[in-house]
């Protein structure tokens, strides 16, 4: 039997699995909550927080939330060899989080477990799901082109390492996946990005790619070099094949026109996936959608705190699967077969559905913008950017925003700057229907905006091509796993950009 075929009738029995948790939601979460406080007994957070004592998930929720910063002592200590202190077995290996912008990096413990249960297992489910959807494609016929972070591997011991997660992934990939991956690994593993996208592309160009997979931002700056080397006007010319691009780790919306002039074929999947250093969370489940399916069986008991009444750790209400609501703005909170225990993950997500349990990424706990009550979050500002460009014909590669704080003579407003890679038809045009549909979509920042009386205007800042990038590189995290962060309630982000470039063009509505 080909090997297409196989792999496609592996795919469909894992539907039914998935098709078990769409059913039953609330007892595969109990089941995994049940198994992980007996496992927690065996390690030393288990010990100090009496997990012997823990009958249910009331109980459960006595053991204090955690931010990295509570965890980091483990860490530190397991990556000096000491075992079950988070997690029963045998910890050597950590995630080198690039989805931060402090100082200081995070490692995140990964395990046997929750490579091979949770960030595998997306990886499979994805392609399942996307045959599920399609069936009878032979994506297992063609390469698929993986653009990951820098990979480079930091050993610890023999046996012990740290670097990015695609680095772990790359390292320990089963079988299935490698024979199908490109770049080589040596491409795949190579740090300096520049040099990294050229090799990429050369030894891409020429091959016959199925799969696409990466960061919208990065894969865009791939795609537009392959067809400068290749003298190509589309993607489809390069890659007759291309039907698929697996994307995550930003929002797709204000991309979406980008990659269809990218790729012109009405037959192109894109599907969106919620994928982390400390875990795989979602895939988007059907066609035609921008909501995700919460993959609630990959050893990851999840629980939501509210934003509403959200205080970072001090936070008093945490639900678990069955007590959220529809439309709700929620901060995640994870327990994972890592280690990771009532950890605030810093994401928040609003459910879209309960049958099964679908939903958007809405930004992050620490990435809104809220000097005046105007409580804007990622989802608004993407949104609005989004229509933007689509009513001026723009193109943007990346952008980010801050506020302008309101002083004794001065209201206040909002500061973005955007780097385009096709300017707008009408720049003032598109400053406005920035503005309108920002208000449209947001009803706290319309209030503030009405008349001027609280906010002003946006100020946008028109920058160079790769103005990000060296902003980025400036503070050591140019990769194509960083990420540009879209909101800050600080001026940080704003002024480090504003002080490394020259503005090259300032307008207001």
């Amino acid at each position: 039997m080909p090997f297409n075929s196989i792999f496609a009738w592996m795919m469909k029995k894992r539907i039914h699995q998935i098709d078990l948790f769409r059913k039953y939601p609330n007892e595969v979460q109990h089941e995994i909550l049940e198994q992980f406080i007996h496992l927690g007994k065996k390690t030393e957070y288990g010990q100090k927080h009496a997990f012997s004592d823990i009958k249910d998930y009331q109980d459960f929720k006595k053991i204090p939330l955690q931010t990295y910063e509570d965890v980091r002592p483990y860490v530190d200590r397991l990556m000096n060899g000491e075992q079950k202190l988070l997690w029963p077995t045998e910890t050597k290996w950590f995630a080198k989080s690039s989805g931060t912008t402090e100082s200081r990096s995070k490692f995140i413990p990964v395990t046997k477990e929750s490579l091979e249960e949770c960030h595998y297992k997306g990886g499979k489910d994805l392609l399942a799901l996307y045959y599920d959807n399609h069936p009878n494609r032979k994506l297992y016929k063609g390469k698929h082109l993986i653009i990951g972070g820098s990979a480079e591997i930091n050993q610890l011991s023999a046996d012990s390492y740290f670097g990015d997660l695609s680095a772990i992934i790359v390292k320990n990939l089963p079988w299935w996946a490698e024979i199908r991956r490109t770049p080589s690994r040596d491409i795949a593993l190579m740090s300096e990005w520049q040099e990294k996208i050229e090799q990429m592309a050369r030894s891409t160009m020429h091959q016959d790619v199925y799969i696409l997979a990466g960061v919208p931002s990065w894969t865009m700056v791939l795609a537009n070099r392959v067809l400068e080397l290749s003298g190509k006007s589309n993607l489809k010319e390069v890659w007759p094949n291309l039907e698929l691009f697996m994307h995550g780790g930003v929002s797709f919306e204000p991309y979406r026109e980008q990659f269809e002039r990218l790729i012109p074929d009405e037959n192109m999947n894109y599907v969106e996936t919620y994928n982390a250093s400390e875990g795989f969370f979602g895939i988007q489940d059907e066609v035609d959608s921008n909501e995700m399916l919460l993959m609630l069986d990959y050893g990851v008991f999840f629980e939501f705190i509210p934003m509403s009444s959200f205080d970072g750790v001090n936070s008093k209400v945490t639900l678990s699967i069955d007590e959220v609501e529809t439309n709700v703005n929620y901060a995640l909170v994870i327990t994972t077969n890592a280690g990771l225990w009532r950890y605030i993950l810093g994401d928040t997500v609003k459910f879209t559905s309960k049958t099964p349990f679908r939903f958007k990424i809405t930004g992050r706990t620490k990435s809104f913008i809220n000097i005046a009550g105007e409580e804007v979050i990622v989802e608004n500002a993407d949104n609005a950017i989004a229509e933007a460009c689509s009513k001026t014909n723009a193109q943007i590669r990346e952008y980010t925003v801050g506020p302008i704080f309101m002083d004794e003579d001065e209201k206040g407003g909002h500061e973005w700057i955007i780097e385009f890679i096709r300017m707008p038809d009408e720049m003032e045009r598109f400053c406005r229907i920035l503005d309108e549909r920002l208000r449209s979509v947001n009803s706290d920042y319309d209030a503030k905006r009405y008349h001027n009386m609280v906010l002003n205007e946006p100020v946008i800042h028109i920058v160079q091509k790769g103005t990000f990038d060296n902003w980025l590189d400036s503070i050591g995290k140019l990769g194509g796993q960083n990420k540009v962060p879209r909101l800050s309630n600080d001026r940080v982000i704003v002024e480090q950009i504003l002080n490394l470039i020259e503005v090259k063009t300032k307008a207001h509505v």
